[in-house]
């Protein structure tokens, strides 16, 4: 297979062509020039675009790497020349979720069809390798001269150095065997710890299962003793509840009873004492106290004594008489003997007599004035002398100490009252106390209180019963449970004999495989070695290739090889490429060889074996077309 033109619209190549010939094409171009996005499109065309890859940190897909930088859709063709056919194939795409999708394959002039050719499988048919192959061999991207190994490349260079057959592989079957024996254990997962697990908690619910059956027999011994100390319990609570009941109600009665005579005591008091008040209020000076009213009769009394004392107008009526005949004497002799003495006596007397008269009229008007008072004094108490008075003072105070006697009655039978009333009360108080069966001080409350203990404990050992069941139901059956442990370990001895037959495999494919390796490397290794000594003027004659394709080298003269971390940067590309160009002579396939897509990977080579490399590329590509894309500049001879 040969490429002849290429033309593209992807990443940063917008509808650019690029022509091919037979043999060695160089294509020098500086850096970001678009090399490697030509080596990318190559690729693209033959295998297509894997739209299910994502971006991940530090690395971006194709289908984000490559998408045209102008916005225009992903696509390209391809002319290509197959078995003297000249074909054209194009890639395009409908949307920028699935770029170059739309695939098809022409006759290059035509219209017709490529039948045999299709999008997924163009890559395959055309150079006669997967993709995987490809890239591990005739596509040397730019950082990646390096082979790494795979089972399809294994695959294809175990057919050319055993039996021809491509359908065997270490890798693959080392891998299968590994997948068999995780699956059957692999650290703590697999069917062994998973039937461990299982046998484990089997044997674990089996034990626990027995613990609880014995557990459940003793909690029906306690629910039983407890159900028969709530029996015992209520019936004594019963018997003591009617005797506090009657107790309490005779002492509620004797205290009603009391209550009730204290009562009526009062009311018989309060009746009394309404009824002295009454008297008292109808007498003659109404509620005034003795005191008061004995004050005012001591005053009324003595002003009456008084009055009587005072009654003097006889004493001065006499004198006046007298006086006034003494006059009428004198003034006879006067008369009679014409003295002046007798005239002036007589004035005298009339004088005196004159005087006394007046005087007797005053105390005359007094004495009707205390008559008068002394009158109305008696008439206020209706009393005809003082003892009559005293009389009255004395009923008054006999009023006054009945009502005195009735209200310290009064405050006797009240008092009384309050102190039956209090001790009712009391009663009350210690009935309900003593009718209190929840929480009283009383021995039907505290029986009460043991009975709620014990029914309570009674419903916890229930509870736990009911839980422990509840528990066995959802175990199981016991005898079901150890049949399946029984079935559980003739399992786990059946795998376990499957993984130790595994690892018996295992030892022997390896076996198998290090003798495979004794042809396997040597021959790729030759070659490599051939290529080397060619482009190093064989100065290094040996390349030792391990299986994952990991090299290293002998220089000329060296006892022993060197590995890839002590070569130079440039050495160890030359040893990478001669390797490379080795898989591709032992891995692809001899009819129509694919072209050989080379980028910037002799960077690190200096002058001189830069052109030793350069002309084992030109003896390579006398069999295979070669591209090269390279950033130094190539002068033809």
């Amino acid at each position: 297979m040969k490429i002849n033109k290429l033309s593209a619209s992807f990443g940063k190549l917008e509808n650019e062509t690029l022509k091919f010939h037979d043999g060695l094409n160089i294509i020098s171009a500086p850096n970001e020039s678009g090399k490697s996005t030509w080596c990318a499109f190559i690729r693209a065309m033959l295998y297509g675009i894997d739209t299910s890859e994502r971006a991940r940190n530090g690395y971006l897909p194709d289908k984000i790497r490559y998408a045209p930088w102008s916005g225009a859709p992903m696509e390209g063709s391809m002319d290509l020349t197959v078995n003297d056919y000249k074909i054209s194939i194009t890639r395009s795409s409908r949307s920028k979720a699935a770029p170059m999708r739309e695939f098809s394959a022409v006759y290059t002039g035509t219209n017709t069809k490529v039948d045999e050719l299709n999008s997924q499988n163009a890559g395959e048919q055309l150079t006669g390798v997967s993709k995987d192959v490809f890239t591990r061999s005739a596509f040397v991207a730019q950082g990646k001269i390096s082979v790494s190994g795979s089972p399809e490349l294994e695959k294809r260079i175990s057919s050319i150095v055993s039996s021809g057959e491509e359908d065997s592989s270490f890798s693959e079957a080392d891998e299968r065997l590994r997948a068999w024996q995780r699956k059957r254990r692999y650290n703590s997962h697999g069917m062994l710890p998973e039937l461990e697990t299982q046998i484990d908690d089997s044997e674990k619910k089996l034990t626990e299962m027995n613990g609880s059956l014995d557990e459940l027999e003793l909690l029906e011994g306690k629910l039983s003793k407890a159900r028969q100390e709530c029996v015992e319990l209520e019936s004594g609570g019963i018997k003591s509840r009617k005797r506090q009941r009657k107790d309490s109600l005779n002492r509620l009665s004797s205290g009603r009873t009391e209550l009730k005579e204290k009562s009526d005591e009062h009311d018989r008091a309060m009746a009394e004492l309404s009824k002295c008040r009454d008297e008292l209020r109808s007498s003659r000076f109404g509620d005034r106290t003795g005191e008061e009213l004995e004050k005012e009769v001591n005053s009324d009394v003595e002003r009456l004594n008084s009055l009587s004392e005072n009654n003097k107008s006889f004493f001065v009526v006499l004198p006046a008489v007298i006086c006034f005949v003494l006059a009428i004497v004198f003034a006879a002799l006067y008369t009679s003997r014409s003295s002046v003495g007798f005239i002036i006596a007589a004035a005298v007397f009339c004088i005196v007599a004159v005087v006394l008269l007046l005087r007797y009229a005053k105390l005359k008007q007094e004495a009707l004035k205390s008559q008068e008072e002394r009158r109305q004094i008696l008439k206020k108490y209706k009393a005809d002398d003082a003892d009559g008075i005293f009389e009255i003072l004395d009923k008054h105070w006999a009023l006054c100490n009945a009502v005195a006697d009735a209200e310290q009655l009064e405050l006797q039978t009240h008092d009384a009252y309050e102190i039956a009333h209090e001790r009712q009360a009391e009663l009350e108080s210690r009935a309900l106390s003593d009718l209190d069966f929840a929480s009283g001080s009383s021995d039907a409350a505290r029986l009460s209180r043991e009975l709620a203990d014990a029914r309570m404990n009674a419903e916890q050992i229930s509870s736990q019963i009911a839980g422990l069941r509840g528990r066995l139901s959802a175990m199981g059956d016991p005898l079901v449970l150890a049949s399946d442990l029984s079935c559980m370990k003739e399992e786990y001895h059946d795998i376990q004999d499957e993984f130790d037959a595994i690892s018996l495999a295992q030892e022997v494919l390896t076996e198998a495989d290090k003798e495979m390796q004794s042809r396997f490397s040597p021959e790729i290794g030759k070659l490599a070695a051939k290529y080397m000594a060619s482009i190093t003027g064989g100065k290094y004659e040996d390349i030792l290739i391990n299986r994952d394709f990991s090299a290293k080298t002998r220089a000329d003269g060296d006892l022993v090889a060197r590995d890839a971390e002590y070569l130079s940067a440039g050495t160890l590309d030359l040893m990478y490429l001669a390797v490379r160009l080795a898989v591709c002579e032992l891995a692809l396939p001899s009819g129509e060889p694919c072209p050989l897509i080379i980028d910037d990977a002799l960077v690190n080579l200096d002058d001189q074996r830069y052109d030793q490399a350069i002309d084992l590329l030109k003896k390579i590509a006398k069999k295979r077309q070669v591209i090269l894309f390279t950033c130094r500049e190539y002068i033809p001879e």
